[in-house]
């Protein structure tokens, strides 16, 4: 018998499937734990003048399956109507089938704005219309969005440069959803370009009032904003790379490629990979300082149009999924942290899926009993956020680890209506389990495996990124 298109039980192919996700995983309110929101429109509880603004503004996923589907640039990024980027919209949604899009534009409009209408050309305008006028009200400002996912705690990706003046914004608000900064300083070692590494030395100095003439001074502006973000409640790190770095140096070796760089010199490949191979230990060493969690978002492929990055800027969906080399730096890098007992806890995000057993095995090296999980293979990333992506990943870290101590998933998202992903993954990890019961594979212990669901999509994030020093404990 055929299902009805995203009835309750989606994705959900066995009653003990069905059981674990209604019971168990549903009710779990989220800790994003990783996301890209902007903290000014949390602080201002900004509402959306129509359904395109919260939608489609930066939204690079959705350019890309318009272009693909023959949509010019001016209804993706250019200066069209918002109406009339939405129809556009609208029209290449019936051609996503099979693709993620299809799946989370539909629970989007079903979970936020009750409409269970597919959309297409001819609904776009009803739709449209009546997302827009919900949106006019105050139960949508991005403050009650939040709430009504049932969302807990959102980490931010915030520069070392940035004020924070946001984050306090909402702090002193006292709004009862936690907002925090995560520390990124990738371009504190974008040392490629010496005109924009030391124009960001500049505003470096501004933001920690710390004079920069060497690079212990840069150090200390930095630690000094590491600090900082630490007084904000903030507990992570990341980074986003295209491969670890984990060349020798020498402090000598490394103060001089500073001093080359401030001078105004382009430094060789070798002198880059050696200044970002200390930056990394540097930045890792304050992180295991203050019991933070780093995480590495490895091997995406950016920017690879060069007349449309001239033309649009990064981030509007010229990206790719690279096939970088990745093991032998990581396990160098990972060492010599662990070497000195200086290993924060990390969580390693793979864009290519080809290294998803590489991943699963590697956390296992340096998982030294310390912590639950202390290295952790990270959800499906970006491209891999999708129903095989994330199968892939569960199982890779199923048969290589322990996915009971799996921290579970982000949204990695711009926008306040990507809160269905938690709800994709829920669905997907409790239809694993399902048919593993119903298998015979796994034993039929509802409380035990009940617990271990809501560990994975609650739980372990909690305990893990010290948002609670209360776990739940498993009935075993």
């Amino acid at each position: 018998m055929k299902k009805p298109f995203l009835n309750d039980d989606f994705l959900l192919q066995t009653e003990t499937a069905q059981q674990l996700y209604h019971e168990f995983a549903k009710p779990m309110p989220i800790i994003d734990y990783h996301c890209h929101l902007p903290p000014d429109q949390i602080a201002d509880d900004k509402t959306f003048e129509n359904l395109t603004q919260i939608w489609l503004y930066g939204d690079h996923y959705k350019w890309r399956a318009m272009r693909t589907n023959g949509v010019d640039e001016s209804y993706c990024t250019g200066k069209q109507s918002d109406f009339a980027k939405f129809q556009k919209w609208a029209e290449t949604v019936p051609y996503t089938v099979r693709n993620p899009l299809y799946h989370w534009t539909h629970l989007e409009l079903q979970r936020y704005f009750g409409i269970a209408e597919t959309l297409n050309g001819k609904s776009a305008r009803r739709i449209y219309e009546a997302c827009t006028e919900q949106l006019q009200t105050s139960d949508f400002s991005v403050r009650n969005l939040l709430r009504r996912m049932n969302v807990e705690t959102v980490c931010t990706t915030d520069d070392p440069v940035d004020s924070l003046e946001h984050h306090q914004r909402i702090a002193d608000s006292g709004f009862e959803i936690s907002v925090l900064p995560t520390f990124r300083p990738d371009k504190a070692m974008a040392v490629e370009d010496p005109d924009a590494f030391n124009q960001y030395v500049a505003r470096l100095e501004a933001a920690s009032n710390v004079a920069i003439t060497s690079f212990d001074d840069f150090l200390t502006a930095l630690r000094q904003r590491h600090d900082y973000f630490a007084s904000m409640g903030c507990k992570l790190s990341d980074h986003g790379l295209e491969q670890i770095y984990a060349e020798p140096y020498s402090e000598a070796d490394v103060r001089a490629i500073f001093d080359k760089i401030r001078s105004g010199h382009a430094l060789t490949g070798s002198g880059i990979l050696t200044f970002k191979s200390a930056m990394l230990v540097y930045l890792a060493e304050m992180d295991w300082e203050k019991g933070w969690t780093q995480q590495f978002h490895l091997g995406a492929l950016r920017n690879n149009n060069s007349r449309m990055l001239r033309q649009l800027g990064p981030d509007t969906g010229w990206d790719s999924i690279g096939d970088f080399s990745q093991a032998r730096a990581l396990a160098r890098f990972l060492d010599r942290l662990d070497s000195t007992d200086k290993l924060a806890k990390t969580v390693l995000y793979n864009l290519n899926p080809a290294d998803n057993e590489l991943m699963a095995t590697m956390i296992g090296n340096f998982n030294d009993g310390s912590v639950a999980g202390k290295v952790q293979f990270g959800s499906g990333w970006w491209f891999l956020d999708q129903k095989n992506g994330m199968e892939r990943q569960i199982n890779a870290l199923s048969n290589m680890g322990l996915l009971s101590r799996f921290v579970g998933m982000l949204t990695d998202s711009r926008s306040f209506l990507s809160y269905p992903r938690h709800e994709y993954f829920r669905r997907i990890l409790s239809n694993l389990f399902g048919n593993d019961i119903e298998n015979g594979e796994l034993p039929d212990d509802m409380d035990w495996m009940g617990q271990v669901v809501q560990n994975i999509c609650y739980g372990n994030a909690k305990t893990y990124f010290g948002f609670s020093s209360k776990p739940l404990e498993l009935a075993v």
